[in-house]
């Protein structure tokens, strides 16, 4: 594994190819024994755009991950999985898709979560989600978090259980 050095700084080394295989020291996704703490996270997040992606066979559904999202002018959101629906997004969408939702990983803040997911229903987004792999549980974000059973989502016909994230 190649680590950065402190000093390199994506500005300088954007034009360097690289750059996209280097992990930098202070990624806090990281321990010091090497071991990612977003591996959980990162299936989850798989595990979601297949679920959605099966669907396509028969709707016109596209699921994506990290897509970075116009909100208004100089604010942008990058929700770690957005499913548009019925349409396919553009490059940086400004127009909120039918789902995002946010993947716990074992660094994230409640606060500042709870402030994105906000954002996301204040910009038009109908189901707003929090997913948590390390307790394998589900919320929607409706006037605040609420721990569901399963994730539906009306407009398709389908919802999301645990044994479709969760082993």
């Amino acid at each position: 594994m190649v680590i950065a050095s402190r000093k390199l700084s994506r500005a300088s080394s954007s034009s360097n190819p690289l750059w996209l295989g280097t992990i930098r020291r202070e990624d806090r996704s990281l321990t010091d024994s090497g071991f990612w703490l977003g591996k959980l996270s990162h299936k989850t997040q798989a595990l979601l755009v297949a679920f959605f992606a099966a669907l396509r066979k028969k709707l016109p559904v596209f699921a994506c991950v990290e897509t970075r999202m116009k909100i208004r002018t100089g604010r942008y959101l990058i929700p770690d999985v957005a499913v548009f629906h019925p349409t396919e997004r553009d490059l940086v969408p400004e127009t909120p898709p039918l789902v995002a939702i946010k993947v716990l990983s074992l660094d994230d803040r409640l606060s500042e979560v709870r402030t994105k997911l906000e954002e996301y229903r204040s910009w038009g987004v109908p189901h707003v989600w929090l997913v948590d792999p390390h307790s394998q549980r589900m919320y929607t974000s409706e006037a605040g978090l609420h721990e569901v059973p399963s994730l539906p989502v009306p407009e398709l016909g389908v919802e999301v259980t645990p044994s479709d994230l969760f082993e």
